[in-house]
């Protein structure tokens, strides 16, 4: 299977230039599924740490580079939105997050803000042996007490060293959030209406902001707390150098 891909190809969400070359890195198996950006294009392109995919491989195998506080050792591994990339070597912390133009953008955080990130919770199940399972928007899941208060939309925090939750935002009228994607993509505002469609139509929400607000659909906006407008607004670069 190739490992490349066409740059005009790629996702809107993926920060690459797609007139400069003809491919890119191919993003491997992993979370985020296809909207998953390749650690390498990142670590080549974005914030310009390495000048290679060998490059990169060395710093992976060398461990200096953690991802929601695991190192990993595949450079094609998909990197997506609310992950934190972490430089310790460096001092240097980054959450991912849609930038306006919906591109996935590195936002600079201090260490203890990139102790933890933020999941949406896209479907809650039940497992054998009766315990409640949570899945996120990156694909992974986490099992919870069975009588814990969790709902579809909501969003936890999950401590990336011990795996537990450690806060909980419910998707309800007041609660901050974000767009993550269509054209009010990195918009943040207050919910101000829920509006349920019934059918198979989409559920739509009214959000409340400075500048006016907008309404989009439930499916493109997550449940954040104020320390995400409070982050250092620094964004690393996004050249295709």
């Amino acid at each position: 299977m190739t490992r490349h891909q066409k740059r005009l190809s790629v996702p809107n969400s993926w920060p690459v230039e797609r007139k400069t070359n003809t491919f890119t890195v191919k993003a491997g198996a992993g979370p985020h599924g296809e909207a998953g950006v390749p650690l390498v294009v990142l670590l080549r392109d974005v914030l310009g740490y390495v000048d290679s995919t060998k490059e990169a491989r060395y710093a992976l195998n060398n461990d200096s580079i953690l991802v929601n506080g695991d190192a990993v050792s595949d450079e094609q591994r998909p990197i997506g939105m609310f992950d934190i990339l972490a430089f310790p070597e460096r001092g240097e912390y980054f959450r991912v997050f849609p930038d306006e133009g919906g591109r996935l953008a590195l936002t600079s955080v201090d260490e203890d803000a990139a102790g933890s990130r933020l999941g949406k919770i896209t479907n809650k199940s039940v497992v054998p042996g009766g315990v409640v399972q949570l899945t996120l928007h990156d694909g992974t899941n986490v099992r919870v007490d069975d009588d814990a208060d969790y709902d579809t939309n909501d969003s936890i925090v999950v401590d990336n060293e011990t795996k537990e939750i450690v806060a909980h935002f419910e998707y309800e009228e007041g609660a901050l959030v974000t767009a993550v994607a269509g054209q009010h993509a990195g918009h943040i505002g207050e919910i101000d209406d829920i509006d349920v469609t019934l059918g198979s139509g989409d559920n739509t929400v009214t959000v409340a902001s400075d500048d006016g607000g907008y309404e989009t659909v439930e499916e493109y906006v997550v449940v954040i707390d104020e320390n995400f407008t409070d982050d250092d607004a620094d964004e690393a670069g996004d050249s295709d150098e």
